[in-house]
């Protein structure tokens, strides 16, 4: 006998509300919407770097998703994990189109807060760090910083991002690694712990 996979029991409630959407239940639709849309809009803003245009993509995503809601097969993957994977296709599809400003990226992805009576020095250089990793994050490319925003900005498994780019895990888990190798590299200047505090890589 297989074990059972302890996700399923998380994915329950959101599995009952699917099924009830699919029977035409619009409150359903509006608990999936509620459930969900938040998360979808931080890694979308988090890529395309546009309210607007998150906004957009994040409509755009909910949209695809619940018209084809009796494809979602919740045996190949979390319906979150489906919903980011919809999502950053289309993200691919804005960046693509123009050039990607990076500005406050840093802020976006890591939540680093300040001590409230953090001195202002500590506050300067606290910018300065964030704007250092935000100069760094765009000279990666494309495919590594996706794979730093779903790693560190929404907490998923390399097997959840292999599933949301479409690559092997061991693939995934790579590009995470060459991501945090290169960005090193980048801010080797800028003191040895500034990566390892703001990804929070101990």
């Amino acid at each position: 006998m297989n074990p059972v996979d302890p996700t399923l029991h998380e994915e329950e409630p959101t599995l009952s509300q699917i099924a009830s959407a699919i029977k035409g239940d619009q409150a359903a639709y509006h608990a999936l919407y509620e459930r969900f849309a938040s998360g979808v809009y931080r890694l979308c803003f988090s890529l395309v770097l546009d309210e607007a245009d998150a906004e957009d993509v994040t409509q755009e995503s909910f949209v695809y998703a619940f018209r084809n809601l009796k494809k979602y097969d919740p045996r190949k993957a979390a319906f979150k994990t489906w919903l980011y994977t919809i999502a950053v296709s289309r993200c691919r599809n804005v960046y693509r189109r123009r050039s990607l400003s990076l500005v406050g990226l840093s802020q976006i992805l890591f939540d680093v807060p300040a001590p409230e009576s953090e001195a202002p020095e500590a506050c300067a250089a606290r910018k300065a760090a964030a704007e250092a990793i935000t100069e760094a994050l765009a000279r990666l490319s494309p495919q590594l910083r996706e794979a730093v925003v779903l790693r560190y900005g929404h907490g998923l498994t390399y097997r959840e991002i292999a599933e949301v780019m479409g690559c092997p895990p061991k693939t995934a888990e790579s590009r995470v690694r060459v991501a945090q190798e290169q960005l090193r590299h980048l801010l080797r200047g800028n003191g040895p712990s500034l990566l390892d505090e703001l990804l929070r890589l101990a």
